[in-house]
C-alpha cells in the first residue's frame, strides 16, 4: 500500500517554505532520520524535548516538525545518561524523523513574524530586516490554441503570474508553430515524416525562484505535446523583499499599559517584562519572535515606538530606554504561534488525499519560565 513518506513532507514544506532562506550558519532541514522513512502521522513542536519526543512515541508520530533545531549546537558527546542523550536514544530507537524550519520560517512571507503582526492587529506591514530578495524568472511557453487555457490554469494555480493582489498573470500572443515529428517520435498532432505547422500561442509569465519546479511540472503535466518547447530567463528585476521582524501600525494610538494588555491577551501570556513609562502613546509597532534584541536599532530608525520581541538583557532595555523606545519582552515562547500554522497548512496541502496521514501540535511543551509577582 502507498504511503507518505517523510520525503513527501519535506517537498510539500519547502515549496512553502525554502530552506535557502535560513540566516547562515543556521541549521534547517532534515535534522535526523531517514527521508524515506514512512509516516502515517506528523507531531509539530516549537522545540524537541524529551516530553516533546515521548509524545511523538505515545502518538506513534514517524516525523516531528520543529522550529529550533536540537542540533543546533554541536554535540561533544552523546551520552545516554544526559536528558539531551536519552531524547536522541528515544528518537532513534523508534526511528522518529526530526524536520526544522528555523530562520527561514521566520523570514517567511506569512511565517512567524507575519502571524505576529497579525495577532497584534499591525497593518501596514514591511519587513524590518531586510536578509533575502527572491529571484525571478521569466516563464515564455509555446501551447497549441486548443490547449491555451488549461496550461495557463495549471501554471497560474501552481503559482505563477502573481504580481501583488494579482494572479495568473501572462501575455500571450498568438503564431504558427513548427516541427517535423522524426521516427521514433509520437506526435500528439501531425504525423512521423511530414512537416508540420500549428496555430499556438506564446504564453509568458512571471515565476518566483521558490515556485519555480512546481509550475513547471504543473506545465508539463497539463501540455499535450510529447515534446514541450519552453524557454527560462533569469530576470534582473527585484523579487519580493524577505527578512527578520515586522513593523506596521495599530488601528489607533494607545498608551503603552494598554498595548501591554494587549499583547498578553491575543499571545495567551501569564506575564511580560516592560521598558517604558505606562502612559506613554505607542502606535508604530515592530515585532520580532525569538531574541530580536540585535535589531533593537532598526526598530529605532525605523519610527517604532515599541518593539515586541524576547531574551532583551539589562544593558539592552538601557539602550532603549535612552531613546525612548519602549520595549515589550514577551519571551522566547511567543513562536509557538507556528505549530498551529504549519498544521493549518499541511491540512490544506493533503485534505484531498486519500491517503492516512494525522496531524497533531504538541501538546507537553511548556515555556521554562513563570512568572511571580
Amino acid at each position: 500500500m502507498w504511503m507518505f513518506i517523510v520525503r513527501h513532507i519535506m517537498e510539500t514544506l519547502e515549496s512553502w517554505i525554502s530552506p535557502d532562506w535560513a540566516m547562515p550558519q543556521d541549521r534547517v532541514g532534515l535534522m535526523i532520520g531517514s527521508p524515506e522513512r514512512p509516516v502515517q502521522h506528523v507531531l509539530i513542536a516549537l522545540d524537541v524535548t524529551e516530553e516533546v519526543v515521548k509524545e511523538a512515541v505515545d502518538t506513534k508520530a514517524g516525523l516531528i516538525i520543529a522550529h529550533h533545531s536540537p542540533l543546533f549546537h554541536p554535540a561533544s558527546h552523546l551520552r545516554t545518561d544526559t536528558p539531551e542523550g536519552r531524547m536522541f536514544k528515544e528518537l532513534l530507537g523508534h526511528d522518529i524523523a526530526v524536520y526544522v524550519m528555523h530562520t527561514n520560517f521566520d523570514v517567511a512571507p506569512g511565517g512567524m513574524n507575519d502571524l505576529l503582526a497579525e495577532r497584534l492587529g499591525l497593518r501596514q506591514v514591511k519587513v524590518l530586516k531586510e536578509t533575502w530578495r527572491e529571484k525571478l524568472y521569466k516563464l515564455s511557453v509555446f501551447v497549441p490554441l486548443e490547449a491555451r487555457d488549461q496550461v495557463f490554469m495549471a501554471i497560474g494555480d501552481a503559482g505563477a503570474g502573481h504580481l501583488g493582489n494579482y494572479s495568473h498573470c501572462t501575455f500571450q500572443a498568438e503564431g504558427t508553430g513548427t516541427f517535423w515529428p522524426r521516427e521514433g517520435a509520437m506526435p500528439t498532432i501531425g504525423a512521423v515524416g511530414e512537416l508540420t505547422r500549428v496555430p499556438e500561442v506564446r504564453l509568458e509569465t512571471i515565476v518566483p525562484e521558490r515556485k519555480l519546479q512546481k509550475v513547471i511540472r504543473a506545465m508539463l503535466a497539463a501540455h499535450p505535446y510529447e515534446e514541450v518547447a519552453y524557454d527560462l530567463y533569469a530576470l534582473a528585476n527585484e523579487g519580493e523583499a524577505l527578512g527578520l521582524g515586522r513593523i506596521g501600525e495599530l488601528a489607533s494610538e494607545v498608551t503603552l499599559s494598554e498595548f501591554a494588555e494587549m499583547v498578553k491577551e491575543r499571545l495567551d501570556l501569564q506575564g511580560m517584562r516592560v521598558v517604558g513609562a505606562a502612559d506613554q502613546k505607542v502606535r508604530r509597532v515592530a515585532v520580532l519572535g525569538g531574541s530580536g534584541a540585535q535589531f533593537m536599532e532598526e526598530a529605532w530608525s525605523m519610527g517604532a515606538d515599541v518593539f515586541v520581541t524576547g531574551d532583551i538583557d539589562y544593558h539592552e532595555a538601557m539602550w532603549a530606554a535612552s531613546r525612548s523606545l519602549a520595549l515589550i519582552d514577551a519571551g522566547h515562547h511567543i513562536e509557538r504561534v507556528m505549530k498551529a500554522r504549519v498544521k493549518s497548512y499541511l491540512t490544506d496541502a493533503y485534505r484531498s488525499s486519500s491517503y492516512p496521514l494525522s496531524i497533531s501540535v504538541a501538546e507537553r511543551e511548556r515555556d521554562p519560565f513563570r512568572f511571580m509577582l
